[in-house]
């Protein structure tokens, strides 16, 4: 260690210097393990906060009335809407079904009430062509592998639940009355896509519409996949497509596609 002595100072006056440097060396030293803390501090505050964001679900986005039915929107932007099931073919008439709005069906016993929500507008041979199809799709040609069923359409003014006197409807099940409009040989094909808007979010029905409002689709016809192995190959078909990692329940497929009986055809 050097000590570098001032002699034209005395040893009182050297010590001095000497010691008001070590003081302010010991301030500074004080400072800087002061400032090393804090910095540690601030450091593992931010860690924490960091890694609890990580563990936090991602939030669900609040979902749409019409979600809870098969859905899609046509290619001229118009909402069509089927039930799942018998209980909420009921309740799909019974709430959604509105004066200007149509009714459609598959020609068959077993299948989805579908409905056009007009939206106050004429409603376009497009949206009655893609509607009939979702129709036949969800309905009991598909189980049957039947390659096309005859589909009709009324008003929403000639469906009733009000049976003929001394009978009965079961839950699910209308009286049509007056003159049904048919689209013949309606063919059953269906697609999956990713939402152009949002990359995350699946849409499914007619494949007109939805090459229409996907980035990129696959097709579904009749062949011998079950649901679950179908919903497999459609997520990774799109993900193929994806710019973004899809999180997408294969339980979420399950209840978009036309069960089981599936064929995954080809990805556009």
């Amino acid at each position: 260690m050097r000590i570098e002595l001032d002699f034209e100072k005395s040893v009182e006056e050297n010590a001095s210097l000497y010691f008001e440097q070590a003081k302010k060396s010991k301030k500074k030293l004080a400072g800087l393990k002061d400032a090393i803390e804090q910095t540690r501090k601030t450091l593992a505050k931010a860690q924490k906060s960091s890694a609890e964001k990580k563990a936090e679900p991602a939030k669900k986005k609040k979902k749409e009335w019409f979600q809870q039915f098969h859905w899609f929107f046509s290619s001229d932007a118009l909402l069509v809407i089927a039930g799942r099931n018998a209980k909420s073919n009921e309740q799909l008439v019974k709430k959604h079904l509105g004066r200007e709005d149509f009714f459609l069906h598959a020609d068959i016993a077993g299948g989805a009430a579908t409905v056009i929500k007009s939206n106050g507008r004429k409603v376009p041979e497009t949206t009655f062509k893609e509607a009939a199809q979702f129709a036949a799709v969800f309905s009991k040609a598909w189980k049957n592998a039947l390659p096309a069923i005859d589909v009709y359409a009324v008003k929403a003014e000639q469906v009733s639940k009000s049976a003929p006197s001394g009978t009965a409807l079961a839950s699910g099940a209308f009286m049509i009355y007056g003159k049904r409009r048919y689209f013949r040989k309606t063919s059953l094909l269906f697609a999956v896509g990713l939402n152009k808007e949002d990359e995350g979010q699946l849409i499914s029905g007619p494949p007109s519409a939805i090459k229409k409002n996907a980035s990129c689709l696959v097709e579904l016809v009749q062949g011998k996949e079950t649901a679950g192995n179908a919903a497999k190959r459609i997520l990774s078909l799109l993900q193929s497509c994806s710019k973004k990692p899809l999180s997408i329940p294969l339980d979420e497929i399950i209840q978009m596609i036309p069960g089981s009986g599936i064929e995954v055809k080809k990805i556009d």
